[in-house]
């Protein structure tokens, strides 16, 4: 048994609650919303996949899958489409948005619950596989891989001699870095570089990551380090 919760959101209300009862059986716990309206009344965060019906009231499967995706806290949730929209053109905006998976009605149980499986072990796949390159300190966090970073779940946005800085700290904390070895190792690709120049981005650095500006500290006459 697992304890993947999932949200159906679908205007049938009678498909829901088929759909809420064998997904159960298979061990997920289940909300139901019949319209895009109730469901983006919840905390969609803590979902580990949205199944959403495409032909709904005012706002859509596709318009509510926008919407999640361009919400930082929930643009990581897998998205599987059920509809009854067979055209070719209509599957291309599903995946084009996003989409994890596009099933067309009518349907059957067990193919439902086979794909949701399949698009959760390749998400927790993808998971397992990012969180090996990861580097963190609480809740601090950078993926080199897809040059993100994270503070308390929320991305702030770096430039790239900002996203080195702060890798070449975070990789090894506690170290003093001075203004000439920083210089060889995040701007050995430019000439001419100032010292002044390593001073704005710190200080620019220091304010995009909040509660951990702090943590970058100056060691007058010999450089900076991320102090833990």
């Amino acid at each position: 048994m697992n304890t993947y919760h999932i949200l159906v959101v679908d205007d049938e209300p009678d498909l829901c609650e088929i759909l809420q009862f064998n997904l159960e059986n298979e061990g997920y716990i289940v909300d139901v919303a019949y319209s895009a309206e109730d469901a983006l009344k919840k905390d969609l965060s803590h979902y580990c996949l949205l199944l959403l019906d495409v032909m709904m009231g005012d706002i859509s499967g596709f318009k509510m899958a926008r919407m999640v995706h361009e919400n930082p806290k929930t643009a990581s949730i897998p998205i599987i489409f059920l509809t009854a929209k067979t055209s070719e053109n209509d599957r291309l905006t599903g995946f084009a948005l996003g989409a994890d998976d596009y099933i067309q009605k009518p349907f059957s149980i067990r193919e439902v619950a086979a794909r949701i499986n399949a698009v959760i072990r390749r998400v927790e796949t993808t998971k397992k596989g990012n969180k090996k390159e990861m580097i963190a300190y609480d809740t601090l966090e950078m993926n080199p891989v897809n040059k993100k970073v994270l503070v308390n779940s929320e991305e702030v946005s770096l430039t790239k001699k900002e996203f080195e800085l702060l890798k070449l700290f975070l990789e090894n904390r506690n170290r003093v870095f001075s203004r000439e070895e920083i210089l060889t190792m995040v701007w050995s690709d430019e000439d001419g570089v100032l010292n002044r120049t390593i001073d704005v981005n710190i200080t620019r650095l220091r304010k995009k990551i909040g509660q951990y500006e702090h943590n970058i500290v100056t060691r007058l006459g010999y450089g900076y380090c991320f102090e833990e």
